[in-house]
Formats: C-alpha cells, sequence, structure tokens
C-alpha cells in the first residue's frame, strides 16, 4: 500500500482568509480568524494557522482529485448540522497524527492489525483496500482564556472502485463495489474508529459525529459524496441519518429538459457565466464547474479556470474581471470558489463565503 499527501483548494483559501483580520485576541497564546457569515472561526496559534497534524494522508487507489475538494469542503457541510458555527470555533485535527492515520488507512496485517483495509489475500483477485480518505475536525468553545475540545468530527471516505494488477507489469483491472457494500464496509470502520477515539481519555465525553463518504471513480467529472452521518453520545454507533448530497457537472450536456426549474435557471447562469469568460479571454484553456445539491437545492460551487497567462499583470487583470462576471453572472446565496490555475500551478482564487454578497480574491505572488 502506498500512501500520499495533497495540498487542496480549501487549504489555500484557509491561508487567505487567515491573512485576513483576526478575531478574538486574549493573554493566551492562540486567537482566531475572522468571521463570515455561516462559517467557523479557525484557530491561529503563536502567529500561525493550526493545521491538521495528518493533513491529506490518504491511500493512493483514487486519482480523481476532484474527491479531495469534496470530501475536504463536504465534511464541514456535514459538521454545520450539529456543531453550529455560532457556538464553536474549528480546529483542524489535532488527536490522530499522520503515523496513526497512515496505520489505520492500511490492510490489517500482523505488523499491522490495526489497518481498517483487509488483509490482501491472493494477488491475482485481491480483497479491495475499501477505505481511502479518513479526516478529523475539531470544534471547540473558549474557556477563559483557553480554548477547549467540545465535539468532533470524522469523516470516513470509501472506494466505490478497486484498481490492482495480478503482475506487477501486467494490465490494471478494476473491481467495482456496490452501493450496499460501500455502505457495509464504511459501517464497519466507523464502529472500529469510534471505540479506538473512545479509549483515549480525553475523547471520552464529547459528541463524535461520524460522517461516510463515498469516492467517486477516477474517471468522473466531480467528485463523491457524503451519504450518511451519525451523532454519537456513546462508544458505539446506535443511528445513521441519511444524506441526500449529489454533485453534478455544469453546464449539463444534452440539454436541460429533464432539470427543474431552479436546476435549469443555475446551469444556464453557469453558461453565461462561462461564455461571457471566453469570449473576452478566448486564450483559456477550459472553464468547468462542479455544482453541489442537496436534494433539489444547490448548496455550492467549485469552478476552474485554466490559463495560459504568465505576468502577474495579466493575472491581476483577469482576476478582477472574473470577480465581476461572477457577482453579475453566477447563483446568489451560495458559497463559491473559482480556482484560476496555470497547468502547474494555482494562480489566483476568487471565493463568496455562504451568508455573503461579495466576492473576495487573492493572487498568488509565484505561480
Amino acid at each position: 500500500m502506498k500512501l500520499k499527501k495533497v495540498t487542496t483548494l480549501a487549504a489555500l483559501m484557509m491561508a487567505v482568509m487567515a491573512l485576513s483580520a483576526c478575531g478574538r485576541n486574549s493573554k493566551s497564546n492562540y486567537s482566531t480568524t475572522g468571521t463570515s457569515a455561516g462559517n467557523y472561526q479557525g484557530v491561529i496559534k503563536k502567529g500561525h494557522y493550526r493545521t491538521s497534524k495528518a493533513r491529506g494522508v490518504n491511500v493512493s487507489q483514487n486519482n480523481n482529485q476532484y474527491n479531495l475538494k469534496s470530501f475536504e469542503s463536504g465534511l464541514t457541510t456535514v459538521s454545520k448540522r450539529v456543531f453550529s458555527t455560532k457556538n464553536y470555533i474549528f480546529q483542524e485535527g489535532q488527536y490522530l497524527d499522520t503515523d496513526t492515520v497512515t496505520n489505520w488507512l492500511g490492510r490489517k496485517t500482523k505488523k499491522n492489525p490495526e489497518g481498517l483495509n483487509p488483509a490482501q489475500g491472493k494477488k491475482s483477485n485481491p480483497n479491495p483496500e475499501y477505505i481511502q480518505q479518513l479526516e478529523e475536525q475539531d470544534y471547540m468553545t473558549e474557556s477563559g482564556s483557553k480554548l477547549k475540545l467540545k465535539g468532533m468530527t470524522i469523516g470516513i471516505g470509501i472506494n466505490s472502485e478497486y484498481n490492482y494488477k495480478k503482475k506487477d507489469d501486467g494490465p490494471s483491472y478494476t473491481k467495482k463495489i456496490s452501493n450496499a457494500e460501500v455502505e457495509r464496509q464504511g459501517k464497519i470502520a466507523a464502529e472500529k474508529v469510534l471505540k479506538r477515539l473512545r479509549a483515549r481519555k480525553d475523547l471520552q465525553n464529547i459528541p463524535i459525529v461520524i460522517a461516510l463518504y463515498k469516492q467517486a471513480p477516477d474517471d468522473s467529472l466531480v467528485g463523491g459524496t457524503f451519504f450518511a452521518y451519525s451523532n454519537n453520545k456513546g462508544d458505539s454507533i446506535s443511528s445513521w441519518h441519511t444524506l441526500h448530497y449529489r454533485n453534478e457537472v455544469l453546464p449539463k450536456a444534452g440539454g436541460t429538459t429533464s432539470e427543474n426549474q431552479d436546476d435549469s435557471s443555475n446551469s444556464s447562469s453557469f453558461s453565461n457565466f462561462k461564455s461571457q469568460v471566453q469570449s473576452f479571454f478566448p486564450n483559456l484553456s477550459g472553464v468547468t464547474a462542479q455544482a453541489q445539491y442537496n436534494g433539489s437545492s444547490m448548496t455550492g460551487m467549485h469552478i476552474t479556470i485554466t490559463t495560459q497567462f504568465y505576468s502577474q499583470s495579466e493575472i491581476t487583470s483577469f482576476t478582477q474581471y472574473i470577480t465581476r462576471a461572477a457577482r453579475r453572472y453566477l447563483p446568489s446565496g451560495i458559497p463559491i470558489d473559482i480556482k484560476i490555475q496555470s497547468d502547474s500551478n494555482v494562480q489566483a482564487v476568487v471565493f463568496r463565503n455562504s451568508g455573503s454578497d461579495k466576492f473576495q480574491s487573492h493572487v498568488f505572488d509565484s505561480y
């Protein structure tokens, strides 16, 4: 099993927002990022944003980069169902370190008895690696001049397909994993993870939310979705809540005849935005969008624009134009992030937070 670390747009945007004015300051060695409607404050300690101890560790089985973005942003969306942004402060995971997450995502062997994935079995017909990602989010409240842990969310990503080779130099094969098996394996892993967390003294008396995420296949143009979560007070899971999230590519192929009115309007809004941008800047490699829905309601949009700009002045001018076009053409009332990139680097981001009507932007100095 190979493991890899990844950096996502969410991390870049968090860094940008952390550069703005901080929130609370006290005699302690922490402060918080500025507030915005519908979003959590983040923790800044000793002048630095506090990043996860195991950021981006996952099994290098799935190569769909959209999964990484959807997993991280979707997990925060699930957390908001339990931990109010008005009452809790967000902190990236500080209790599960890289070694722990690496072991848990591994196969179960004599050397790694804590592996959540089954032993390989026959190389010619191996057992799938079901569990792909695991992420921790901590939710804090202020207690005097200190922050105190009051809740935790754990996201578990489960593969919908497994890629393998019967011989090292042979062709690749793919095993499809049914929805029923994705759910079953996710719930088995969730029980194990919850019991391991409760074994820690400092995690015995807080609510722990566990959310299950189905990874999209490698060739999907959108990421996966969270399909269930459980809010746990004890050391075993008593019930699950079903989620009705879905992701779609915009604009949709084949017209909008099967869409409801809201879907059609949102798809048309993005099509107008895309056409406007491409007509003014024809030297773009592509403008794509991934829209998130809860049932029939759009809840967010991730847009990627690939450019062939090289100078700082070109990027700055283009970013300013994108900010104006986004405000004019894109749907209102939902969070939107726009990543402007070259073939190899992120050059700028434009984003609007949940509950806000203003877009913000940041151009990176190096690209």
